[in-house]
Order: C-alpha cells, then sequence, then structure tokens
C-alpha cells in the first residue's frame, strides 16, 4: 500500500455559458454540424470575466469541503493542480486558500504543474505527504481556463477546449484497505515541442515587443504527433501501475482519463475493449479541460455512482512534455 487515504468529499464547477459547436459552425463560417462532426464536441463552458481560475477553484473546493463535513476547519494542506496558473505570483492555490477564508490560518498552500496531468501530480503530492504523516487532511484542487489562450485562426484548437473546475477532499485512513495503490509516470521531454504556451514567463520578455508576446500567448500544439506519442507511452504505465497495486484490467470499475481528444478517449477505449464502457466519456459535453479534466471525470464518477467505496479504479492521462501518467485507487 503506498498511502491510506479515503476521498472524504469532492466537487466541480463548470461556468454559466455554454457555447454549442452550432455557434462556432456559425461564428466561422462553417456548415451546420461541421465542427461536431470534426472534433466530436457538441457543447463546452466558457469562463465569462468573473468566473477566474481561482473562483471556480474555490467553488469546486467548497462543495467538497462541505461533502466531506469539515466545516470550517481548514485542511492541512491546499495544493493547487492547474495546468495554467491564474498569475505567475503567487501560486493560485494561495488565491484559493484566501477565498476560502483560510487568508490567516497558515495552511501550506501551493501548486505542482504537469500541465494536463498537474491534478494527478498534485494529488500523487498529498498521498506522499498523507504516507509521511506530514497531513491528515489534504485539499487538492485543478482549475482551468483554456478559453483564455486559444487561438481563433486555429480551428482545432478553439473547438475542444472548455473551461471548469474540480478538487477532492481526502482524508487519512488508517485501517490500511483504500488508498494510492499503484502509479507509474514517464516524461520523454524529446517532445517538448509538441504542446506548448511560451508567454507567461521568462521565456517571452517585454522587450520582445507586444506582438511577440500576442504570438507567444497562444497555446501551440501539433495534434497528431501528441496523439502519437501519448499513444506509444500510455500502455507502459498502465502495465506497470496495475501490477504495482496486484490490480488485474477486469478488476477495475471505471477508468477516469483525461478528456484530450474524441480520437484520445477512442483510443483508450480500445486498449481496454471489450469492456471499453468502463472508460468514463464526459468530452462531448466539457471538452478538454487542461488539468481539471481529471477530477471532473472523477467527481462525475463518484456522484453517479460509477465509482463505489471498495472499488479500484484507474486514473490515467498523458500531459504536454510528452508525459503520462496512470494511478490506481482503491475507494
Amino acid at each position: 500500500m503506498l498511502s491510506n487515504f479515503t476521498i472524504a468529499g469532492w466537487g466541480a464547477y463548470r461556468p454559466r455559458e455554454v457555447v454549442a459547436s452550432a455557434a462556432l459552425d456559425r461564428r466561422h463560417g462553417h456548415a451546420k454540424g461541421w465542427t461536431e462532426a470534426e472534433f466530436g464536441i457538441t457543447a463546452r463552458h466558457i469562463a465569462a470575466p468573473d468566473e477566474t481560475t481561482s473562483m471556480m477553484a474555490a467553488a469546486a473546493a467548497r462543495a467538497a469541503l462541505g461533502r466531506a463535513g469539515w466545516g470550517d476547519t481548514p485542511p492541512d494542506v491546499i495544493i493547487g493542480g492547474c495546468g495554467v496558473m491564474e498569475q505567475p505570483i503567487p501560486s493560485t492555490a494561495v488565491l484559493v486558500q484566501d477565498r476560502l477564508g483560510f487568508g490567516q490560518a497558515g495552511v501550506p498552500s501551493f501548486d505542482v504543474n504537469q500541465t494536463c496531468l498537474s491534478f494527478v501530480a498534485a494529488l500523487d503530492v498529498a498521498a506522499m505527504g498523507i504516507a509521511a504523516g506530514r497531513w491528515r487532511r489534504a485539499l487538492v484542487f485543478a482549475s482551468d481556463i483554456a478559453s483564455a489562450g486559444l487561438d481563433p485562426a486555429v480551428a482545432k484548437t478553439r473547438s475542444i477546449f472548455g473551461d471548469g473546475a474540480a478538487a477532492l477532499a481526502i482524508e487519512a485512513r488508517d485501517d490500511g484497505t483504500r488508498g494510492l495503490i499503484g502509479q507509474a509516470s514517464v516524461t520523454h521531454g524529446m517532445h517538448h515541442t509538441l504542446a506548448q504556451l511560451r508567454a507567461g514567463g521568462t521565456r517571452l520578455r517585454v522587450e520582445e515587443g507586444y506582438d511577440a508576446l500576442v504570438a507567444g500567448s497562444f497555446f501551440e500544439m501539433n495534434p497528431f504527433a501528441i496523439f502519437k506519442a501519448a499513444a506509444k507511452a500510455l500502455p507502459g504505465v498502465i502495465e506497470r501501475a496495475l501490477a504495482q497495486a496486484g490490480v488485474t484490467p477486469d478488476e477495475l470499475a471505471c477508468i477516469v482519463c483525461h478528456q484530450a481528444s474524441a480520437p484520445g478517449v477512442a483510443h483508450i477505449k480500445r486498449l481496454f475493449a471489450p469492456a471499453s464502457e468502463r472508460v468514463i466519456d464526459l468530452f462531448p459535453t466539457h471538452g478538454n479541460q487542461i488539468a481539471a479534466s481529471i477530477p471532473t471525470v472523477l467527481a462525475h464518477a463518484l456522484e453517479t455512482g460509477r465509482a463505489r467505496p471498495g472499488d479500484a479504479i484507474l486514473l490515467l492521462g498523458t500531459a504536454a512534455g510528452i508525459s503520462a501518467t496512470a494511478m490506481v485507487i482503491r475507494l
């Protein structure tokens, strides 16, 4: 057993505005149904100006804390796992801590980033802290506004991404029956240019000019190359995580995967055929929510009963890098 914990609470937040694919067809001059047929998406939610990254994260976190029954008692740690932070300094977790009313509580709050796998990485850090005895209660969240960095001239990126947030409240458990029981990750940095956002850090600077900053603020990706590299990395991490957990694919109640794209989710379904129905597919109505994708699907699985106490579930995804992670949790 790698870490003993139970999921005490969960929550998700979707922005108020829903943008249907038909609206994108009209906006960009395509025939009705083009976007849905091309990318397999019917609608996604887009954040309004007042729905900031930390605002959405705090809303999801309040739901998780309420379901956990922790009341106004702060957790021992708050870990943010956003693909893109609200601002470079301070971390998004600090902003969320303050929004939750814990700004004077002294709760350690920090971010972990592995792009689309940031939530899984943050959950892994929380699990390790619980295993080490450092924390007993942890709040882990992901919140992303993909719409802020999309180039309207690129059909692929403008069509498949959606905004949202989700959070988990996890608590140490001493009986050794639940928690993180298997994990495997890989990163192949040779593929780092296949998906990138160049502005927002120290790479592009003000002296390089306005046009350079604008160009670097749009998300760039090579969809085919990303799919090929990610598909190659997934089988190995799945096999290693399941072996470590002592769980067979047939024993998994469900597969909670990153909703990268319609072809990406379809590929994962093929990996788990003939029981592909265990792969939860929310892509048509949510899109790719970057790091918020996996916890949003997990919250859906818990809310709908697709994942129940005692079940073994698999968290699975890929990220820019290219990175791939598989994590087995016993609920």
